[in-house]
């Protein structure tokens, strides 16, 4: 039981890797749509290069867009509608009638009063008997219309209501066939007064009506049998030919997987995105081994491909038209921050890859996609540099749009259809792509990993760590801000991340400042505080430089690669003074007790560290320095390193050595070249 549990304990991390990749497929097979898939490609304009294609099933003619617009048209134009009659109002105004009358007709007699009073009675019951309507602009007096009273709905020709701007026509007509038209102006002006619009379009009941009657609207026209050839080999894809292909490859998509195929397509899916996966494992074990033993980066990466196949099939199953509203290319983007373009570029690709399968259009998509991660992963170098994402955030978004007006022009022969809104998409995608900067910062919090940004952010010289250091062990802030320069030159010539380097460099002593006056560069006095301790103490204050400054730097919650370098820039060497002063005393002293306790530089960045420090603090006890004693100095202090096994950890090769001697021979021989005597 003990050796099962001893090797379970040993493998974890293979164990883990195996968990991560099963999980990743399972999931990703989860979110691909549950629906068959059209094995042809169908490209407008295009020749059918694939064999003659028959029926496999009998299928419906869809209609085209255009077609079911124009009769939704033609049903809107011909649908009967409905007007709603206001019962309540008819009864006010014969009330305010009542009211008015005698203010407007004081001087008549009696009889002529209550004639006149009864004529208006019945105009107002003649005018409501089907109502009055808002203006007649834009109605046609021809068609009919739904009434609606109360419960009742009576069909009525749309001219039988008064519309209010022929209130007046309508007055002179009443009071030119009765007796009163010499009162035409002052009755006119009382029925201006009380009447009201008590007929108004029902919109709601009127879209009811268009919705159920659109709903009845066929989507087919015709059939084709199964065994009828639907297209020949060489046949231009265009026209009828072309809807009815589209017609059988929106059924085959519209299917469901039965129970008798569904766990062989399961399966099918499942080999191809593990097989996805893995080409994408076995890369970066070739040619990125430290990213792939680290099981936190592996999870980052396959975390960032799960999370885009889901927003894309999400996005998929809700409307197809916005699938370029997917900001695809933060991907790569942030992937190239946390690792190398490279990783970027290859995962942004497989991923792609996978939402093959999800998405329409494949290839058009696929060709998008890829076209603008290449941009992406090429124009972005130094991302923590804000103009450096507009710009590319620009380019990206111009690639877009070439690519898609290109496929439209091959689609349609000309730029003729363009629409506008997918061109907004694609500046809608641009502008999403921009949101990379907050996540690259929320994925450093969830996952602890440390990108370009933050390091910029660490680099800076007025931090509250390294103010600190400036206080108490200047000598040692200066002694680092050399071994910066140097480090982040030689790092740039070999092609390793000079912005790391500098980091490393400008926080690799901070242990120093517990006991800044035992280290020389912060001694400004004659006095040696190491005079009055053995050797074995002061190797001790030495090598625990290290040590303190990781419990400084964790304190400060410094990021685990920065604290590397602190582990790692002395290795395993030897404070060589104060052990060969022991042996003066003590032949047989232990070696051990006089070394640093490690690791070794497991980095290019690293190693370039224990290089520059190393070297920059020796040229310090050079007296008159001059090219030749530089050049024998860098040469014997890393040649020694190389001798000890210092680098083999390193993934450094002896090539990227030599150019990094050569870099700090330049950069230390232009630190102490020699000044001309100006006469006083």
């Amino acid at each position: 039981m003990n050796t099962y549990i001893n090797r379970l304990h040993k493998n974890q991390s293979l164990i883990y890797k195996i968990f991560l990749f099963v999980t990743t497929t399972i999931l990703i097979v989860y979110l691909f749509p549950k629906a068959g898939k059209f094995k042809y490609d169908i490209t407008k304009g295009k020749p059918w290069q694939y064999e003659n294609l028959y029926a496999p099933f009998d299928f419906a003619i869809i209609k085209t867009p255009e077609e079911l617009q124009a009769e939704k048209n033609s049903i809107a134009e011909s649908i009967v509608p409905y007007f709603d009659y206001n019962l309540s109002t008819i009864n006010e105004v014969h009330k305010d009638y009542k009211n008015a009358f005698s203010g407007y007709f004081e001087s008549l007699n009696k009889t002529e009063h209550k004639n006149l009073f009864k004529f208006g009675k019945k105009v107002i019951n003649e005018i409501y008997t089907y109502g009055v309507v808002k203006d007649s602009k834009g109605y046609d007096y021809r068609r009919n219309i739904f009434l609606k009273k109360g419960n009742e709905v009576e069909v009525i020709n749309i001219g039988k209501l008064l519309h209010t701007n022929k209130l007046t026509s309508y007055l002179d007509k009443a009071l030119l066939q009765s007796n009163f038209d010499k009162h035409k102006t002052k009755f006119k002006a009382l029925f201006y007064d009380i009447i009201r619009v008590n007929v108004v379009f029902d919109e709601g009941l009127t879209a009811k009506a268009l919705e159920e009657e659109e709903k009845l609207l066929l989507t087919i026209r015709g059939s084709i049998e199964k065994g009828s050839r639907v297209i020949a080999k060489g046949e231009v894809l265009e026209g009828e030919k072309l809807q009815i292909l589209n017609s059988l490859k929106k059924e085959y998509e519209s299917q469901v997987w039965s129970k008798s195929n569904y766990y062989w397509i399961v399966f099918g899916y499942t080999l191809l995105v593990s097989m996805a996966l893995l080409m994408l494992l076995l890369f970066i074990k070739k040619y990125r081994s430290r990213v792939f033993e680290n099981n936190t980066r592996l999870t980052f990466i396959f975390f960032n491909i799960l999370l885009m196949v889901f927003l894309t099939t999400a996005i998929t199953n809700y409307n197809t038209d916005y699938i370029y509203v997917i900001p695809l290319c933060i991907l790569p983007l942030v992937i190239n921050a946390f690792f190398d373009t490279r990783i970027g570029l290859f995962t942004h690709v497989i991923t792609v890859l996978l939402l093959g399968f999800v998405v329409p259009d494949s290839y058009e998509y696929m060709f998008l996609q890829i076209m603008a991660g290449i941009v992406s992963v090429l124009t972005i170098s130094e991302l923590y540099k804000r103009a450096n994402l507009f710009i590319s955030v620009g380019q990206i978004t111009l690639v877009y749009i070439i690519a898609y007006l290109a496929f439209h022009i091959i689609h349609e022969g000309s730029f003729q259809g363009v629409d506008p809104l997918d061109i907004g998409l694609f500046v809608l995608c641009g502008l999403a792509t921009l949101m990379v900067h907050p996540l690259i910062y929320a994925f450093e919090k969830i996952f602890g990993l440390v990108s370009d940004v933050s390091l910029l952010e660490l680099s800076d010289t007025n931090s509250k760590l390294l103010r600190e250091l400036a206080d108490k062990a200047p000598g040692t802030l200066h002694h680092s801000l050399n071994v910066a320069n140097i480090a982040e030159a030689a790092a740039n010539e070999i092609g390793a991340n000079s912005m790391l380097v500098r980091v490393g460099a400008l926080y690799h002593d901070i242990g120093k400042m517990l006991n800044p006056t035992y280290f020389t560069e912060n001694q400004s006095t004659a006095v040696n505080p190491h005079d009055s301790l053995s050797p074995l103490a002061s190797a001790r204050i030495i090598v625990g430089h290290t040590i303190k400054g990781i419990e400084l730097a964790k304190k400060y919650k410094l990021p685990d690669r920065v604290i590397d370098f602190i582990r790692t820039h002395h290795g395993t060497s030897t404070v060589y003074y104060f052990y060969m002063k022991a042996k003066e005393t003590d032949e047989n002293v232990a070696i051990a007790d006089f070394q640093y306790p490690g690791p070794i530089p497991f980095s290019r960045e690293t190693a370039i560290l224990m290089m520059a420090d190393s070297v920059e603090a020796a040229s310090k006890s050079l007296k008159s320095p001059t090219s030749i004693l530089i050049n024998d100095l860098v040469e014997k202090i890393i040649n020694k390193q190389m001798e000890n096994g210092q680098f083999l950890n390193a993934d450094i090769t002896f090539k990227e050595i030599q150019i990094i001697k050569k870099v700090m021979k330049r950069k230390l021989t232009n630190i102490y070249h020699l000044r001309i005597e100006y006469p006083e």
